[in-house]
């Protein structure tokens, strides 16, 4: 089974050369691997050249955002199955393999994602980070999770919405989600770890412009979604419910903290 991957990458010529690498020593047959960057100042058009050898599509033009240039990379993408992984992310090895061996023995299913690590400026790792089923009504109310790095799904689904919101500056993955279950996407969790999520002061995630913009993003969502407001005890029993039906991620993720008892408490 034919799988494609998309690495968008601006600036991250810190990070890129290791999110290459965990891609290419895959080494998985029927691999496609796309990298985007519209425009890079620093040392990444350099790395991708070093490696063009094992990239299938390289994509160097300009862009409109994050979520454009993923448009832009999926449109080269002749797989079967389809993942994306940021510059400054990695894979875990063999995932492509277990990715295939999922779609192979589940024909009905569209989505599937994984666990995944979350590490350091130097590859430390902090803790773990974990997948739920992904529902709707969860989602609205910040009690779902799906790591992208370890998430893959059917190209029918991407082509059927449209691809990313390019408009959504910093949850972009987060709404294809949501549109591919309003669509009627059926999803799935893998209780194993494909990939490794980098979090450093400079990242996307930790940055200022992320949290100002996000929920402005989250509640234009939720009104899709056809959610108008979440009150205390709303959210508290959504909470609840969510680890009530997805046992297995809760006690994984209970063990987890216990380990790492530094790691933030879930919101």
């Amino acid at each position: 089974m034919k799988i494609s991957i998309v690495t968008i990458s601006y600036n991250q010529g810190r990070f890129l050369e290791k999110a290459i690498l965990s891609v290419i020593k895959q080494n998985y047959p029927e691999l496609e691997y796309i990298i985007v960057d519209p425009g890079s100042a620093d040392r990444s058009r350099e790395i991708i050249e070093k490696y063009r050898d094992h990239i299938d599509h390289i994509i160097f033009e300009p862009d409109e955002g994050p979520a454009d240039g993923l448009n832009k990379g999926f449109q080269k993408a002749t797989g079967e199955i389809w993942g994306y992984l940021n510059a400054d992310d990695m894979l875990a090895y063999q995932t492509c393999q277990k990715v295939n061996d999922f779609f192979t023995c589940h024909q009905n299913i569209d989505v599937v994602s994984g666990h995944g690590y979350v590490v350091d400026e130097n590859d430390k790792i902090l803790h773990k980070i974990f997948s739920h089923q992904f529902d709707l009504k969860s989602y609205a109310m910040h009690c779902c999770v799906l790591v992208q790095q370890s998430t893959f799904f059917r190209p029918q689904l991407f082509n059927q919405v449209g691809g990313f919101n390019k408009t959504n500056p910093v949850c972009w993955d987060g709404e294809l989600m949501v549109d591919y279950a309003l669509s009627g996407a059926k999803f799935a969790v893998v209780h194993d770890y494909w990939s490794y999520f980098r979090v450093y002061p400079n990242s996307i995630t930790t940055s200022s412009y992320f949290d100002q913009v996000r929920q402005a993003e989250h509640e234009r969502i939720m009104n899709k979604i056809g959610v108008q407001t979440v009150g205390i005890w709303d959210y508290r029993w959504q909470w609840l419910l969510t680890r009530i039906q997805q046992p297995m991620t809760f006690l994984l993720r209970i063990i987890d903290g216990i380990k790492n008892p530094q790691r933030a408490l879930p919101k």
